[in-house]
This record gives structure tokens, sequence and C-alpha cells, in this order.
């Protein structure tokens, strides 16, 4: 089984550092997804490359934004299932705006500026760390100041076609103290998919937070026995 991961909306492949290690001691192959956070569509190509580049099954793990992109993606043929980690998972027609745009606001929103054509450009002062991320040892934040991006506004907006949970079987690990994507709607999204889920109580940073939760995850979801497509086994 070969993992790709994907990081969240403005981020980089830096989400997964303190995953990565777990993996490699596991013995995982993977790939680490590098998106651009201007589009959804262009993201979405940009993890069917890697899905195309591996020749077996693929298990899909998505951070935040990123699971707008694997639940896109992830209707390729060599993708097997998928793991949401506190991330968004749209239906069918269906934005992230959208998503949240049904719930009061998350604590996240005062911390974003807009640029000029909309973009989004988070804060990087002590204060929103201390808010939003509390339980990142501060090495990690630290390193991870330098690797945020501006998200393109279309991320948010442009929306799923096809959703593959609809098809294929998703694990979510939710976030019970999350300030950026509100944990009732991580709740109602792993309903809504019927995703088996599971709890951890830190913030939205989960893959720095608690990485080894991150990984039980992927286990549970490789371990699980779900059968193969055809060819793939």
């Amino acid at each position: 089984m070969h993992l790709v991961l994907v990081h969240g909306m403005g981020g980089t492949p830096f989400t997964w550092s303190s995953v990565v290690p777990l993996l490699t001691e596991r013995g995982y192959s993977f790939s680490l997804a590098d998106n651009l956070s201007q589009s959804l569509y262009d993201d979405e190509a940009n993890v069917r490359a890697l899905i195309d580049a591996v020749d077996g099954p693929v298990l899909l793990v998505g951070h935040s934004y990123g699971g707008a992109v694997i639940t896109a993606a992830g209707t390729h043929d060599r993708v097997v299932g998928l793991v949401y980690v506190a991330a968004f998972a749209p239906d069918g027609g269906e934005s992230v705006q959208q998503i949240v745009s049904s719930y009061e606001p998350a604590e996240v929103s005062k911390y974003f500026t807009r640029g000029a054509d909309g973009e989004w450009i988070p804060a990087t002062d002590e204060e929103s760390w201390r808010e939003l991320a509390w339980d990142v040892p501060e090495e990690v934040r630290l390193a991870g100041r330098a690797e945020s991006r501006v998200s393109a506004d279309a991320i948010f907006t442009q929306s799923t076609t096809v959703p593959a949970w609809a098809s294929k079987p998703s694990w979510y690990l939710m976030a019970t103290s999350d300030k950026h994507l509100r944990p009732e709607i991580q709740r109602d999204m792993a309903k809504r998919m019927g995703a088996t889920l599971d709890e951890v109580d830190t913030s939205h940073a989960i893959p720095h937070a608690a990485p080894e939760r991150v990984v039980a995850t992927i286990m549970h979801a490789i371990e699980s026995g779900e059968p193969l497509p055809s060819g793939l086994g």
C-alpha cells in the first residue's frame, strides 16, 4: 500500500514533518503532495499525477483543505480508501465555503486578511499561534512560519464533482479542540460519509500535535481488510 499525504490550505509537505519519521520507521511507502493552494482543480490534478506514478493500491491522507483535494482525486481507480485528518469532505456540487457557511464562524476567521485579489493571508504572530496551535512544539512552530503560503479564494469556492467517499471506505480523525474547523462540522461530515471516526483532543494541527495518532489511523485503514480493486492485490 502506497500513501499519498496531502497538506491543507497554504501549506507545504512540512505539514507532515512529524508524521514522516514514524511512517519511515514502519517501512511505509509514501509520497508528499506539494500543492500551491491556488485552485482545487489544479491541486486535484497534482495529486492524481502522484497516484498515476504508483504501481499498486493507494491510500490518500488529507489534512484540512487537503480533505477536499482527496475527496476529488480519490475517484482514481488505484485509490482504495481515504483518511481525513481534521479535514473537509465535500459532497457532490459542494464547496468548502458552503460547508463552513452553514455553521458559526470558527475562531481562525479573525486571524486572516484578504488580499487585493481575494486571496487569504494568514497571521503569523504569537497571539494567533497561542490561540490556534498552542499544542504544536515550539521548534516546529518556528520552522513552519517560513513554509506558509497565501491561498487563492478559488480553493474554497470551487466545488467537488463526484466525492470519492461515496464509493470508497473512509476514516476520520477528528480534533475535538479545533479552532480552525469546528468539531461539530467534522463530526457531521464524518457521519455523512459513514466514515470510521476517531477523536483526539488537540488543535487543528493534529499532524504536529499528535503525529502518532495520525499514523495509528493510517494503520487502522491499511489493516482493515478492505478488498482491493481488481488487479491491485
